[in-house]
């Protein structure tokens, strides 16, 4: 199960393009700030759309111009994991986990509540507030959140900038898991090559 991208965007006076196949696992978008990799997650996630082309994300057509289609997000069963972590602050950790929980349809789920803490080590945060979280618990629960609404494949854009180095080695090794334990392909943007040396099986350039 890995993605298959073909797409082209004019925005700005510029055109975005991307075109990858095949790779399952971790896909890396690597390129300079501009080129338009994160405008490419946002078309894989259904919040852009692109101006021709197809994604096709384990063997699903989630868009393709030529036929007409084009699902809405929420049908994209997508897990969008930000730099930013984009936690709900007016809600604590169990409440944003279980947000994700509900959002999936009983047959989409693959993982309980109980099996995600345990994976990604966060029972013992259920019952803190989200301003409290350092960098890396606050990653943990917006991974967890995107694993408990039953997505079927991530999106993650630089999940590791706003981390110390400590806490960029956990969170690294927790991708790998979920790439080799969970079998979920991930579209990665990153900065830094020593990431995708370590995460990625396939190196997109872009720009």
């Amino acid at each position: 199960m890995g993605f298959d991208v073909d797409v082209t965007l004019d925005r700005g006076g510029r055109t975005i393009a991307a075109r990858f196949a095949g790779a399952q696992g971790v896909t890396a978008l690597l390129g300079p700030s501009g080129a338009g990799k994160t405008t490419v997650l946002d078309m894989v996630a259904g919040l852009v759309r692109p101006g021709a082309g197809r994604i096709v994300v384990g063997g699903r057509v989630l868009f393709d111009s030529a036929a007409g289609i084009d699902l809405p997000p929420e049908r994209r069963a997508c897990g969008y994991v930000f730099q930013d972590h984009r936690l709900f602050p007016h809600m604590g950790v169990e409440a944003n986990l279980l947000y994700g929980w509900r959002l999936a349809r009983r047959e989409e789920r693959r993982i309980t509540p109980d099996e995600a803490c345990a994976f990604l080590g966060i029972g013992h945060l259920l019952n803190r507030r989200v301003r409290g979280l350092s960098g890396g618990e606050a990653q943990r629960v917006a991974i967890g959140r995107a694993l408990l609404s039953g997505a079927r494949f991530f999106l993650m854009d630089e999940p590791l900038s706003s981390l110390d180095p400590a806490r960029r080695g956990e969170i690294m090794t927790l991708i790998e898991r979920i790439r080799d334990d969970l079998a979920i392909p991930i579209l990665y943007v990153s900065h830094q090559r020593s990431e995708v040396e370590r995460l990625a099986q396939q190196v997109v350039t872009l720009g």
